[in-house]
Formats: C-alpha cells, sequence, structure tokens
C-alpha cells in the first residue's frame, strides 16, 4: 500500500481556521488522580479543532466532575453505558464511543497517545481502503522505563508490527461484527482478530509515527508480568519467551558464556533492523537498539510468572481477574456465525447478549 499524503492543514482562504476531518476519536478512560489533567486538557483542546472527540470517562465521580468542568465544550464527556457488561473497563469505553460516534472513521486511543494532524489526516485516509488501521507509538520523551520498553517495540517491528495504544476502525465494520470481547487482557489484539475474523482487511504502516508519553517507573514496573501474560494469546511467542532463561542457564553452566554474547549481539542486530524500518530513525535513538537484550531477558523471566498468574487463574485486573488474553480467531470464527446481524453483541461468560448501545449524546 503506498502511502497517503498527509492533507494540507489549513484551507487557502482560512489560515487560522483548520479544516475538521470527518472522522471521530474515542479515548477510553479511567483515571486515579488529576496528575497530569492540564496538559491532557490541553491536547483535547488541539485535538477538537481537527475532529470529533468522545471521552468516555470511568473514573471515580469526583475525577468525573473535575473533567467534566476542565473539557466542557470542547469534548462530548460521557460514562460508559450502563447497560454493557465485562470486565475489560477500556473495552467497554470503547464500545460505548464507537456507538456514538457521527463519522464512520473511528480513532480509538489511550490517554497517553498523542496524534498530530498529519497522523490524524493519513489514518482517515488508509480508512477508505481498509477496516482496521495499526500505528506505530514511539515514546517521546525517553526516560530509562521507555527506553527499556523501546527495545521490545523494535524487536516488534522485525516480526509483523508492535502493538501500539492505538487503532483506527470503520465504525460500519465495529457494528457489524458485533465490537469485541469486553472479557480479554489484551485488547488490541482481540479487536485485530475479530476484525479479520468478521473478515475485514488491516493495515500495519510501520512509517506511521504517532508519539506517546512514557509512564512513570512505577506503572511500568507494575506492568511487567501483566504484559508477558499477553503472549498466553500468542504460543509460538510465548514458548520462545519460556526458552530463554533455561538457555542462559545452559550457557552458564557449561561455561560458555561467549554464546551469550552472541546471543545479545544478534538481538541488538535484530533491533537495528526494526529501528531503521521505514524511517525509524526519525523517532528512535540509536541507542533504544541496546536495550533489546535487557528486555529479553526480563521477558524471559515474567513469562514463567505468566504461566504462574494463568495456573492461579489470571491476571488481577481492575478489581477482576482476567484469564484469557485474547481469544483464537478460530473461535471468533465460530461466534461470528451465531450472532444476529447489526447488533452490538457482548461476549460474556454466560452468553447472554444485552440491551443494544443508547444512541443519545
Amino acid at each position: 500500500m503506498t502511502r497517503p499524503t498527509a492533507a494540507r492543514p489549513h484551507d487557502e482562504g482560512a489560515a487560522s481556521a483548520p479544516v475538521r476531518l470527518p472522522m471521530a476519536y474515542v479515548l477510553p478512560l479511567r483515571a486515579h488522580d488529576d496528575s497530569g489533567l492540564d496538559e491532557l486538557t490541553g491536547y483535547l483542546r488541539e485535538l477538537s479543532r481537527w475532529v470529533d472527540v468522545v471521552v468516555v470517562d470511568g473514573s471515580p465521580p469526583e475525577l468525573f466532575a473535575r473533567h467534566a468542568a476542565a473539557w466542557h465544550g470542547l469534548v462530548r464527556h460521557v460514562p460508559p453505558d450502563p447497560a454493557l457488561r465485562g470486565r475489560n473497563g477500556k473495552v467497554l469505553g470503547v464500545l460505548t464511543g464507537v456507538a456514538l460516534a457521527r463519522h464512520e472513521h473511528v480513532v480509538i486511543a489511550d490517554d497517553d497517545v498523542r496524534y498530530d494532524r498529519a497522523a490524524l489526516c493519513a489514518v482517515h485516509q488508509m480508512l477508505d481502503g481498509v477496516d482496521l488501521v495499526r500505528p506505530q507509538n514511539h515514546f517521546d520523551p525517553l526516560p530509562w522505563h521507555a527506553w527499556w520498553d523501546t527495545g521490545r517495540t523494535l524487536l516488534a517491528r522485525v516480526f509483523g508490527g508492535d502493538w501500539p495504544g492505538t487503532l483506527a476502525v470503520r465504525r460500519s465494520t465495529f457494528l457489524a461484527m458485533g465490537g469485541y470481547d469486553p472479557d480479554v487482557l489484551f485488547e488490541n489484539l482481540e479487536l485485530v482478530r475479530t476484525v479479520r475474523a468478521y473478515g475485514g482487511s488491516t493495515a500495519t504502516p510501520a512509517w506511521l509515527y504517532v508519539r506517546r508519553l512514557p509512564p512513570t517507573a512505577a506503572h511500568f514496573l507494575g506492568q511487567r508480568v501483566r504484559q508477558a501474560y499477553d503472549e498466553t494469546a500468542r504460543p509460538v511467542w510465548l514458548l520462545a519467551a519460556l526458552a530463554v532463561l533455561p538457555a542462559t542457564a545452559v550457557a552458564l553452566a557449561t561455561r560458555r558464556p561467549g554464546l551469550l554474547l552472541r546471543a545479545g549481539l544478534a538481538t541488538v542486530a535484530v533491533a537495528e533492523l526494526g529501528r531503521r524500518r521505514a524511517g525509524g530513525t526519525r523517532v528512535f535513538p540509536a541507542h533504544t537498539s541496546l536495550a533489546a537484550p535487557a528486555w529479553v531477558l526480563e521477558r524471559g523471566l515474567c513469562a514463567w510468572l505468566a504461566v504462574g498468574r494463568r495456573l492461579r487463574g489470571g491476571v488481577p485486573y481492575a478489581g477482576a481477574r482476567l484469564r484469557t488474553a485474547a481469544n483464537p480467531t478460530r473461535l471468533l470464527r465460530r461466534r461470528m456465525t451465531r450472532r444476529r446481524p447489526d447488533d452490538l453483541v457482548l461476549w460474556v461468560e454466560t452468553g447472554a447478549v444485552p440491551p443494544p448501545l443508547r444512541a443519545e449524546v
């Protein structure tokens, strides 16, 4: 697929008024404090000049009220639809927001994702040809833990593409396929698999870079096992991660540290290929390739801890416990054959179908 040309940011005779794109931007949110509120408000103010923004806010009442006051007149600020059921609050927010969207092209993004207008224009044009777009995130700024996680990003760019905090979908496809499962942990993989199971097309443009703010170091450290648990939905990746520690132990036990050195250098080389792919050197500093071996060792350890979590019934998540990272595509295809067309179906453990989403604003 050729790269779309980003739309011009302004009309010929209206330099002060950017042309609004016929797009919706859905931001599912659940805040635990109001740190970063001013920065997020500034981003939403700029974003609202370009696209229709829907913030689906599952924050506690006092924070919801502060958000409502800060964003009045900027965005549509709504709670998750109470008719929806499911244990993954982010998915419930997406289901609510996409149902309320007024446009066919919908961007779904976490609260730490920062689109610019050029990226929105590129996504908008790509959705004319595919049902789902998976852009490429990059951290900016780059503290030590974001540097560490960028090692993962660079390796993923070589093997099929990274999993960002944002996707973009056609609303008609999303509703026709019945949304996606709100009881899974790896919700982005679940959405992509559901689109493909429905027969939709997807694109992973490695050149479409979207900035992401890094988490706090404490949040990063708290997510290590949970993110490793995602790979239970991708058995080949899980087995590769589980092999890291035994292979390291064998090399040390047989006094062959040179094997570890060569493995580390090979990992850096692969990461560098990912960094250079599709102009990645513009957003990924050269030293980020050096983070790849450290991340591989970390994932090797956390993969075993994730298996332990799996044996104990899943990962704690927002007061619940999620066992399924993402459903296999074959299961999603079977579910497609059992649903009624044009219903926004929620696949919950009971198999019950809740009332459809309300369309009121």
